[in-house]
């Protein structure tokens, strides 16, 4: 939002701040300020001349003479401009001057003739892309005088980012309230220059109807509430279409703005100053005469201002008289109705659009506009009265003409503004300082709140219409009274109550404590994008940024494998990366929004441990990836027996099934159920070089549930010996280690104080389908040293158990 410094301060008097000071101060209040910008600085050298003559040059068609006056001598300049005419205003630079892209003007002879300076259009002096003529200035001027200060340029141009959630300050008057030092009591319409009409024009009556109404013989109605919640209309009749005034054309140049002619830049002015856009017809063009806010008919098509003819979409709002759509609304007008040197009568148009019905139209049209900016964060619903009188009394100043009185607010269902209350303790626990019912009151009144009730534990506070689009909430209350109190004034040091001391999300206390223990394994947190290729997700997005990435993502482990690649194709063979982010599947019907799931994903390939550390090392391989399940199991609380081999792909589809048969794990919940898996990559789902070592992935559900951090158990160190006994078993193939383990367990009774795999055989010793694994298994008694004959019992029934169930036998 271009902001002129100049008006700002008419508009709030009570501001002192230097420009970069009120910057500053936008900036605390959350309003950044990206450049401030000198708008006369480049101009200093031009000043008004008057034209008291022109002639054709003797050795040109083309060219004319003209004696312009500057303020001293009368000097001779060629000109090719056509528009140049005796008795007018121009801006001039003389000899000696610099224009704004360093060009000097010198005395010249231009085929034959001498040129003493130069007559400037917009284009030379950056204030505008007008080549075609000479920039004619109109008022009453000096010639010679410093042409800045004369038209109102010696201003300072503020460019003000504003947030989505900030309509109110996509105007001057939006941001006069920030600075102003009473607030909204500090502000005041200034007086139209060089006119007796008033700021507002309070002897209209706007005669509020339900659906349809008249205005000054205009019937005006609202087909289509949802898409135009109100309409206002008036009319104004005898008007003189011409240039601005300079006073009017460099306050809009001033914001970037081309002027136009004075009717049309009047509604521009309003829509700077007061944020409210507005639309003016040519009356007489308007067939009926009718005005009616309606959805497009299948078909229907306008040729806009800009020259286009579009294809209007059956749930685009349009604004049409008795016979044809004459206006985008909130967009753009149309070319039909537009008002030109030969309007004489004016309908004024001054709405409320549905934001959302903006948007989709603007998006559709492919028309961005400082009309539908606004609309589509949401302008003032109390606004739009204030500002159609504004925009009259600008056009009677600058046009002339009569404004019929009867004037029209068609509105079917006016809303009251809502009222939200804050808890002067809440306020004060969040923000980890005091604050009385006085300060907050004393902090909300000069945005706009207006306090309705009051008791010892509450605040309510009736919305002002600017802010009704993003204040809802206690918590906005609250955040309005931090923004005014000032960031920048909040103690560093946590405080009681202050909000980093409230218990986190439980989720968000997962996560962190994953990120450490990962960070610790040596692995970097990757970053990667929600969007994916369609072969990779399930939810469709209705507008992607690219063909290629048109869904939403499923899982994690294809954008890590992406990245994976992305290191091959430059030459980098040891990974190891991680992320945690949202995965997303459709929802239960077409109109329900997609179920979203946090998930934690782990890539692995290359050397086990960085090559400073022991020169050349083994890579990753099958028992990395369970340890790190394993740890992982361990840190969500999920048991010994969390992790299993997998049996293959989940969804059956082997060929769709990213990992290699057989290098599976699976990690399984408290109750049973899947909550991860992880193998080896297949080739067929990662695009690797021949010298890559295996790629190693897992991917598991994060739940809040999980949260709780295993409670570590403190255990005496044992004062008395173990004893250890080996056993090697006749393990069927179908049987995995880990279920045998389980049986160890569980036979072995109180005695047993681990059970260690150590050894793995197959050979002519072991019959087919059997392998022989040895386990190590080590008794001791807390309060004695076991017998020989004690240890001895607990292998037998750990053996005979093994059997009963198993039908595994000790290999002789």
């Amino acid at each position: 939002m271009n902001i002129s410094y100049r008006w700002l301060k008419e508009l709030a008097p009570g501001i002192t701040d230097s420009p970069e000071r009120a910057a500053e101060r936008l900036a605390m209040y959350g309003a950044p300020v990206d450049a401030i910008v000198p708008l006369g600085a480049a101009l200093r050298d031009i000043v008004v001349a008057r034209v008291e003559a022109v002639r054709p040059h003797p050795g040109a068609d083309r060219l004319s003479l003209c004696e312009v006056d500057a303020g001293g001598e009368r000097l001779q300049v060629v000109c090719g401009a056509p528009n140049v005419r005796a008795g007018a205003y121009y801006p001039f630079a003389p000899v000696g001057a610099e224009l704004p892209g360093g060009v000097r003007i010198r005395k010249a002879k231009i085929r034959g003739e001498i040129s003493e300076g130069m007559l400037c259009s917009e284009r030379e002096l950056e204030l505008g892309r007008d080549h075609t003529g000479i920039l004619e200035l109109h008022g009453a001027f000096t010639p010679g005088e410093p042409f800045i200060s004369a038209v109102g340029l010696d201003d300072v141009r503020l460019e003000v980012d504003v947030t989505a959630n900030r309509p109110d300050l996509l105007s001057h008057w939006g941001v006069a309230r920030e600075l102003a030092p009473g607030g909204e009591a500090g502000l005041r319409l200034p007086a139209v220059p060089g006119s007796a009409v008033p700021p507002l024009l309070e002897e209209v009556r706007f005669r509020r109807v339900a659906r349809e109404g008249q205005a000054a013989g205009v019937t005006v109605a609202i087909a289509d509430p949802r898409g135009c919640p109100r309409y206002l209309g008036a009319v104004i009749r005898g008007v003189t279409v011409r240039p601005s005034p300079e006073w009017l054309a460099s306050r809009l140049r001033a914001v970037g703005l081309r002027p136009v002619n004075n009717v049309v830049d009047a509604t521009n002015y309003v829509l700077y100053e007061l944020g409210q856009p507005l639309h003016a017809f040519d009356l007489d063009r308007l067939a009926g005469p009718r005005i009616t806010a309606r959805l497009a008919a299948p078909g229907e098509t306008i040729v806009t201002l800009d020259g286009e003819r579009r294809v209007l979409h059956e749930d685009m709002v349009v604004i049409a008289d008795a016979e044809r759509p004459v206006a985008v609304a909130g967009v753009m007008g149309g070319e039909e109705t537009e008002v030109t040197e030969a309007t004489r009568n004016v309908f004024l148009e001054c709405a409320l659009f549905d934001s959302r019905a903006i948007r989709r139209t603007r998006r559709a049209l492919g028309l961005h506009t400082d009309a539908s900016d606004r609309f589509e964060r949401g302008v003032d619903p109390e606004g739009p009265e204030r500002a159609a009188r504004r925009a009259l009394a600008l056009i009677l100043a600058v046009a002339g003409g009569t404004v019929e009185p009867e004037a029209v607010d068609v509105y079917p269902e006016p809303k009251e503004l809502p009222v939200v209350g804050v808890r002067p303790e809440r306020a004060s626990m969040l923000l980890g300082e005091p604050f009385e019912a006085a300060a907050i009151t004393g902090y909300l009144e000069p945005l706009g709140y207006t306090p309705v009730s009051s008791t010892e534990r509450e605040i309510r506070f009736r919305v002002p219409g600017h802010r009704v689009h993003d204040t809802t909430r206690e918590i906005d209350l609250i955040e309005e009274v931090a923004r005014r109190h000032g960031y920048d004034v909040f103690p560093a040091d946590l405080r009681p109550f202050r909000l980093g001391t409230v218990p986190e999300d439980p989720l968000a206390l997962l996560e962190d404590r994953l990120r450490t223990l990962l960070v610790g394994r040596g692995l970097l947190e990757s970053r990667t994008a929600a969007f994916a290729p369609e072969e990779e997700g399930d939810v469709a997005l209705l507008l992607p940024l690219s063909a290629a990435e048109s869904r939403l993502r499923r899982a994690l482990v294809p954008g890590l494998l992406h990245r994976v690649e992305h290191n091959f194709s430059r030459g980098v063979k040891h990974i190891r990366l991680f992320e945690i982010g949202t995965v997303f599947a459709p929802g239960q019907t077409p109109q329900d929004p997609p179920a979203e799931a946090t998930h934690l994903a782990v890539v692995l390939t290359g050397a086990r441990t960085p090559p400073h550390w022991s020169g050349e090392s083994a890579a990753f391989d099958v028992w990395d990836l369970k340890a790190l399940l394993m740890d992982l199991a361990a840190a969500l609380g999920l048991g010994d027996g969390a992790v299993q081999p997998g049996a293959g792909a989940e969804d059956g589809d082997a060929a769709a099934d990213p990992y290699v048969p057989g290098l599976t794990f699976h990690l399984t919940g408290a109750d049973g159920q899947p909550v991860g898996r992880g193998g080896r990559v297949a080739p067929h789902a990662l695009d690797a070089p021949a010298w890559a070592d295996p790629v190693w992935a897992l991917e598991l559900r994060l739940d809040p549930a999980m949260s709780q951090p295993p409670i570590p158990r403190f255990r005496a160190v044992p004062a008395f010996p173990a004893t250890e006994r080996d056993i090697a078993l006749l393990v069927p193939d179908g049987v995995p280690a880990a279920r045998v383990e389980a049986v160890v367990r569980a036979g072995g009774g109180p005695l047993l104080e681990a059970v260690r795999p150590f050894d793995v055989f197959r050979g002519r010793a072991v019959p087919a389908g059997f392998r022989s694994i040895a386990f190590r298994l080590r008794f001791r008694a807390p309060d004695r040293t076991l017998r020989d004959d004690e240890a001895d019992g607990a292998t037998e029934r750990v053996l005979r158990r093994l059997k009963d169930e198993l039908g595994i036998e000790r290999r002789s």
